[in-house]
């Protein structure tokens, strides 16, 4: 069975142990070991993450498949965006899954959950940033219609990765989604 539930403050530990293990799968091979300790230490500790749950402008779920987490999302409005460059604006920041879970559909899951959320939300873009070689995860922004609008420089330890920042408008003619 596949759900997607909001992540509980007491499931920081293992957000954090699914934080970084999935960025360890996704980039560790591009990336030296210090540079991502020190990533997982600034951007991945267990006081930043319980800050993030806290934050009244964030969402985050776990998808979980007979009941063990596989992957995760983070979800932000207003001050909690990364980036404030889009009005009205709805952030896909996190989308991660286990590698022993990619390929079942569960990624798609996880865009079309969030989308659902963006429409909910009021906003006119759904927004996220995408590594520009991940060409994987791009091809599926692609088919639900995000486009590259800006780029920005992405700190792992000492060392910058460009991201695209991809937009999808969530109204067409007046009417929603």
């Amino acid at each position: 069975m596949i759900e997607i539930k909001p992540i509980k403050f007491e499931e920081a530990e293992v957000l954090r142990d699914i934080a970084i293990r999935t960025f360890e799968e996704t980039f560790g091979h591009d990336n030296e070991p210090d540079q991502l300790a020190a990533f997982f230490d600034k951007d991945l500790s267990l006081d930043i993450l319980k800050k993030e749950l806290k934050h009244p402008d964030s969402q985050h779920y776990f998808i979980r498949v007979d009941g063990e987490p596989a992957g995760y999302l983070k979800l932000n409005r207003g001050q909690a965006q990364t980036e404030q460059e889009l009005a009205n604006a709805f952030e896909i920041q996190r989308l991660y899954l286990l590698r022993a879970y990619q390929g079942r559909g569960l990624g798609q899951k996880l865009l079309e959950f969030a989308l659902e959320r963006a429409c909910e939300s009021g906003c006119d873009w759904a927004w996220l940033g995408v590594w520009e070689h991940n060409i994987k995860a791009q091809s599926l922004y692609q088919k639900y219609g995000f486009e590259k609008f800006s780029e920005h420089l992405f700190a792992v330890g000492d060392k910058m990765d460009r991201d695209w920042l991809l937009r999808k408008p969530l109204t067409r003619k007046g009417k929603e989604c």
